[in-house]
């Protein structure tokens, strides 16, 4: 899978945050003209001390104050100046979403079920208990307001996440023609083929079009296809029905199906099997599947996009592509430069991966000096961004300076790093990868390793003991 063009830093949103961007009270209005009634239905309410409660007398009053945006509205059915479907009509003229309790003095179900289609929350008859069910009512349709605003929350955040200015970095040439392509995949269903080498960022890029499109609120559906088992590929696309072959416990919905009315991405599509492949071509002429051992015919809906940092048109040429799905998928293309030809966008994702490194390790920042910026400048990189992300992270655990220096950077480092760096999370784990790096290149010799990383063999010793090095 393609490596980070610039990943978004991790989202900062946790509960707490989250829980204070959410109203600090919920403004509750209720109207009723039964002056003794309202009197205590105010004080029930307002023992929930989330509660802002108004009463008001009259339709009219209510109506005048509309613009302070109650979430929750109590209606008398049975007011005197304006009648409870009219009323209903005029409140929901001004707040579409608002929610709306009818309370009423006689059961009458033709009219709840006339309410209810007007969109009314809930429909409460007068008696002895009236009040303890409007409280609970009440708690739980502001839960239900509480969970509206932080679905808002959640969504803004999603969208400035995935906004093409700040998640895909980069402002030279070569981008921009990218930047260009991207929108006008945007207001399409098109197919769209990303092209590129490993590490250019290649699922970025599928995430910045679907975050970005009509279908952005549906699922969004990555697979990479190299990353599969070759007897697993079928299953992990197209689901399977329970006891369709051994191991098959209970029926699994594949990944066309979970990438229903959204996107589904297919990384490294060029490692495909040619027997998934024809099964792939049948699926996207018929736009329909059937489960491995089923017999049911399932439609689908979904958006594709994929990706490949092979050349297609020479893979069909050399008989390790179906011309016939080629022609299927292609669409619209759009390739990914190297970062080697992407000029100044090497130091500022330099600094980016920087800031972003120290942030999430609790580290001081560090700042380039001119030497490390001219350095980067003059690398090929050929593992791209994937590369230089590494070796930004990297410079942080073996330098001892206030800034990256260029003596700090490993050029080399992303083309023999094992897998256990690229999947490390922590600082911990990212010096242990290091180590256990040089340790190897040393025939596990821990007084050179501890020379070559200027580092005390007792730290070296303690790892090994602990069993997070091996020796």
């Amino acid at each position: 899978m393609g490596m980070n063009i610039g990943t978004p830093q991790k989202s900062k949103l946790t509960i707490n945050k989250l829980m204070n961007t959410l109203p600090k009270s919920i403004k509750l209005f209720c109207v009723e003209d039964d002056l003794v009634f309202a009197k205590f239905l105010k004080y029930k309410l307002s023992l929930n001390p989330d509660f802002e409660v108004k009463v008001f007398n009259t339709a009219k009053e209510l109506l005048s104050s509309l613009s302070q945006a109650p979430d929750i509205i109590t209606i008398d059915i049975n007011l005197p100046d304006i009648q409870g479907d009219e009323l209903i009509g005029l409140i929901r003229e001004q707040l579409p979403s608002v929610t709306l309790l009818v309370i009423s003095g006689q059961e009458n179900m033709q009219v709840a079920a006339s309410l209810f289609r007007l969109g009314v929350y809930d429909y409460i008859i007068k008696d002895e208990n009236t009040l303890d069910r409007i409280w609970n009512v009440a708690n739980n349709a502001a839960a239900q307001v509480h969970l509206k605003e932080e679905v808002t929350v959640l969504r803004e955040e999603v969208n400035q996440k995935y906004n093409l200015t700040t998640f895909i970095k980069g402002e030279s040439m070569e981008m921009q023609k990218v930047f260009s392509k991207i929108e006008k995949t945007i207001s399409s269903d098109i197919n769209v083929t990303v092209t590129g080498e490993t590490g250019t960022g290649k699922d970025l890029v599928a995430k910045a079009i679907h975050f970005n499109s009509k279908r952005s609120k549906k699922p969004y559906v990555a697979v990479n296809v190299a990353a599969i088992p070759k007897e697993l590929v079928e299953s992990e696309l197209f689901g399977h029905e329970k006891g369709s072959f051994t191991g098959a416990h209970q029926q699994r919905i594949g990944k066309f199906e979970e990438a229903k009315d959204g996107t589904l991405f297919l990384d490294e599509i060029g490692e495909m099997d040619l027997t998934i492949q024809a099964k792939l071509l049948r699926v996207l002429q018929e736009m329909e599947i059937n489960r491995v051992g089923g017999n049911k015919d399932i439609p689908l809906n979904f958006r594709l996009i994929i990706a490949t940092h092979k050349n297609l048109q020479q893979e069909v040429k050399e008989g390790r592509f179906r011309e016939d799905l080629y022609y299927r998928l292609m669409g619209f293309s759009i390739e990914l430069p190297p970062l080697r030809d992407r000029g100044k966008d090497v130091i500022s994702l330099a600094k980016y991966f920087a800031k972003e490194f120290a942030q999430k390790n609790k580290l001081p920042p560090k700042e380039l000096n001119n030497c490390s910026k001219s350095t980067l400048l003059k690398h090929p990189f050929p593992g791209n961004v994937r590369e230089l992300k590494a070796i930004i992270e990297t410079s942080f655990i073996l330098g001892e300076d206030e800034k990256i220096m260029a003596k700090d950077m490993q050029l080399d480092i992303s083309t023999s790093l094992d897998i256990n760096y690229n999947n490390a999370n922590t600082l911990e784990e990212y010096t242990i990868a290091i180590i256990q790096k040089k340790l190897t290149e040393n025939n596990n010799n821990v007084v050179r390793t501890a020379k070559n990383l200027d580092m005390g063999k007792s730290t070296i010793y303690r790892f090994i003991k602990e069993g997070k090095l091996k020796n």
